[in-house]
């Protein structure tokens, strides 16, 4: 099978143990992650060859990103070194009706500071199936917005199809640009947009109409269909459309579902009850490379591919980390209705 390849930046992630607050704790446990990067580990993971594309320190600190990295399977023939230092975040884990907390500490990291023409995306996508990037990227710099696009058209050159997940963060976009001005030449050149709400409207000035899509943990999955069409109008080149459906009970439970239009039908998965959530990030992440996973197995099967993603990103809330660390085969019994948890042996 041909390689899927990513692009985007791996920080590493300090957390207080537990459920500790940034003010109780002495200690954080480290873990690496980022959006692009988590995608690949997943993929990894279902054994589907992955390369991941970032710009890391020529330090100690940015040689355990890319150990973490190599450890998972995945593949950093492409990595650029060069950059002052790693990016950080940390996370306060929220529980019940206190919601978690993210304050980034990720100005001039190596893939900050990262331009176009560092990449040869020629060779990267030598032998690749598929690209992905999130709109994490160009909210970093205008450097990497420009290796972003710059990735982009090559991959449309050459017959590559790319996917990306919106992925809205307005603490991001500090360089002076706003996403109305650098996202919609990205997304001209994409096959397959996963975004919500939030992101149409932060980006692109799309709104779902009259209709409130959430109303207090309920979720309306037809009040996407809007989104999801407008969509697919501003951008002719996608040929499928989808959106994750997330009802936030409290922290520790949400349900957890999907959408689908690739237009002409409007697909909708199976919703999951995740009554005791261990660690949420990441989720969107998960269900992103179960997407890609079920539409490049599955023969055509939009709705299976659907259903996969959701079962796969559902067992990723049981996952500490940022990354999902499941098998195919334990997203296939999720899906079958086997949701016990019984004991293997």
């Amino acid at each position: 099978m041909k390689k899927v390849v990513t692009f985007g930046e791996i920080m590493m992630r300090l957390s207080p143990p537990e459920f500790l607050r940034f003010s109780q704790t002495n200690s954080f446990d480290v873990i690496y992650g980022g959006g692009e990067s988590n995608v690949a580990v997943s993929l990894a993971n279902f054994g589907i060859p992955t390369e991941f594309v970032t710009r890391l320190p020529d330090n100690d600190i940015g040689q355990c990103a890319l150990m973490e990295l190599r450890k998972r399977n995945v593949g950093t023939t492409h990595i650029a070194r060069g950059g002052e230092r790693l990016g950080i975040y940390f996370l306060e884990t929220g529980a019940v009706s206190r919601g978690s907390k993210v304050v980034y500490d990720r100005a001039h990291s190596g893939m900050s500071s990262i331009k176009s023409g560092m990449i040869d995306w020629e060779e990267v996508f030598d032998g690749a199936g598929w690209f992905h990037w999130t709109g994490i990227t160009p909210a970093l710099s205008q450097g990497a917005a420009d290796a972003c696009l710059e990735a982009i058209q090559v991959a449309n050159q050459i017959g590559v199809p790319v996917s990306t997940d919106l992925n809205y963060r307005a603490k991001l976009w500090n360089y002076g640009k706003q996403p109305g001005e650098v996202m919609p030449q990205l997304v001209e050149g994409c096959d397959v947009i996963l975004g919500n709400e939030e992101d149409a409207e932060k980006h692109f000035d799309i709104h779902p109409g009259s209709v409130d899509v959430t109303q207090g943990d309920t979720v309306d999955s037809q009040a996407y269909r809007s989104v999801c069409e407008q969509l697919m109008e501003r951008f002719p080149r996608a040929q499928k459309i989808i959106t994750t459906l997330r009802g936030s009970i409290s922290a520790s439970h949400n349900t957890w579902s999907g959408v689908l239009y690739n237009g002409k039908d409007f697909l909708e998965a199976p919703q999951y009850d995740i009554t005791h959530i261990v660690d949420r990030v990441g989720g969107g992440d998960s269900f992103m490379a179960g997407l890609i996973y079920g539409l490049l197995t599955f023969d055509g099967g939009d709705q299976k591919a659907l259903d996969f993603a959701v079962a796969a990103s559902c067992l990723k809330h049981t996952i500490y980390g940022d990354a999902n660390q499941v098998t195919v085969d334990e997203v296939e019994k999720l899906m079958s209705g086997d949701g016990s948890g019984r004991v293997s042996r």
